[in-house]
């Protein structure tokens, strides 16, 4: 019984994060300014170092390390 609970609290827990370079597009608000990847929220144990991505003046940009494409959407 008891490891029925824990595995409900990992799914939770779980479900609270991100998972990080899951996808390859992600659309952001001038709220998630400076865009950087992996994003605050992403599991970050299997990425990538963050790297900081200019998206103000394109409204777009791409993550050099996972490809993932961030689109930018009350430009």
């Amino acid at each position: 019984m008891a490891e029925s609970t824990k595995s409900t609290t990992t799914d939770t827990a779980t479900q609270k994060t991100i998972p990080a370079n899951a996808q390859n597009r992600y659309e952001v608000t001038r709220a998630d300014l400076p865009l950087h990847c992996p994003m605050d929220g992403m599991s970050l144990w299997n990425s990538h170092p963050r790297v900081y991505l200019p998206i103000e003046d394109t409204g777009e940009a791409h993550c050099p390390y996972c490809g993932a494409q961030y689109i930018l959407k009350d430009k």
